[in-house]
């Protein structure tokens, strides 16, 4: 059905009188008294005439109910459910204003291409504040004035984004700094801008509450860092932040701000173009949370820089860390002047490393 034909979500019981009993409906027959029926009180008629749908589904596409997604923001409730058929849509930018919502593609995945376009100068999709869900898409080729576009900007509220991809825009997904908000990332990819001088970060997250990233994959920064989190608790497990060759990234990952950071059964590989010999940071601007812990366990960190890595660094101040099972790989040393333990960490070089990674290799520290 189309907006603006039929509609959508009219609900069957408009202009009825309704009978409520433990949150239940019961409808009178003309001229019985709400008397005759003890213990259920009688709603108004006003109150009856346009009730709260339950939350619908609004598919988008050439031929669905409405053919552009920005469309499909404006005209949905919360509660809704938008599926968009699989396809490539150009320009289709959108700000979501909804307090609950789900977003999913339908039938393959979506692409959408920015074309230069953006909503409100930040990003191709903006959520403003609510409960949002996002399964499936491709956000491509995001530009701003401010340089720091991004396929996504979250801005408060929830967002759960995944299986989906972040592929050369300036940002890949960018939030604000609401001490409330939480961002939850699963089973995506981000892959850094083609081209730009300034420093971009593959996902750069704010002061939030809280960040979870998993089963993710994050390759090819450009300058900036392949994980960048100010959130006072951080879960990051099972991902590959690996930026490749075509990669110079700096950090790959870090956590200016410290905070509680929880980096587990990682592989964290730096490129041999990297300008910063430092692969995973954590305090560098100040440790800023009540709590501040960085956990490293069953991480395989490798270093393919040219010179000596430092694999893992703090800033001195009110803070500790605790670092089990991790492997490091190639040339490098741990900086922690702050309080820590490491127990059961070991080294290999690069050439060993890459020699048990080969095909037909066996190797049970190979992720």
């Amino acid at each position: 059905m189309r907006f603006g034909r039929r509609g959508l979500g009219t609900s069957p019981c408009r202009g009825r009188r309704r009978l409520c009993l433990a949150g239940g409906a019961l409808a009178l027959t003309s001229g019985e008294p709400a008397a005759a029926v003890p213990g259920i009180f009688l709603l108004a008629e006003s109150a009856l005439a346009d009730p709260a749908p339950p939350g619908r589904t609004i598919r988008v596409g050439p031929s669905a109910d409405v053919a552009a997604i920005a469309e499909a923001a404006s005209v949905a409730r919360d509660g809704d459910t938008i599926e968009v058929a699989a396809g490539v849509y150009r320009a289709d930018v959108a700000v979501w204003t909804q307090r609950a919502l789900t977003i999913r593609a339908s039938g393959g995945r979506v692409r959408l291409i920015a074309d230069d376009a953006h909503a409100e100068g930040k990003a191709i999709w903006v959520f403003r504040n609510g409960d949002f869900t996002v399964e499936g898409f491709d956000f491509v080729g995001a530009r701003v004035p401010d340089r720091n576009g991004a396929g996504i900007r979250f801005e408060r509220g929830r967002l759960t984004v995944r299986d989906s991809r972040f592929i050369d825009n300036q940002m890949g997904l960018l939030t604000g700094n609401d001490p409330a908000a939480e961002l939850r990332i699963e089973r995506c990819e981000f892959s850094g801008p083609r081209n730009g001088e300034h420093w971009y970060h593959n996902l750069y997250v704010g002061s939030i509450d809280r960040l979870t990233v998993s089963e993710s994959w994050s390759h090819s920064g450009r300058a900036g860092h392949l994980l960048k989190s100010r959130a006072g608790e951080n879960i990051v497990v099972g991902n590959r932040f690996v930026d490749g060759r075509d990669g110079n990234a700096s950090y790959e990952l870090e956590f200016p701000n410290g905070g509680i950071a929880r980096v587990v059964d990682n592989l964290i590989e730096q490129s041999a173009r990297t300008s910063n010999p430092a692969i995973v940071s954590f305090g560098a601007e100040g440790y800023r949370w009540p709590a501040n812990e960085l956990s490293m366990s069953g991480n395989t960190v490798v270093n393919r820089w040219h010179g000596p890595a430092v694999f893992v660094r703090a800033a001195r101040g009110n803070a500790s860390a605790r670092l089990s099972g991790n492997l490091w790989v190639g040339r490098g040393r741990v900086d922690l002047p702050i309080a820590f333990t490491d127990e059961g960490s070991r080294a290999m070089s690069v050439s060993d490393y890459d020699a048990l990674r080969a095909p037909g290799a066996r190797d049970s520290t190979a992720r």
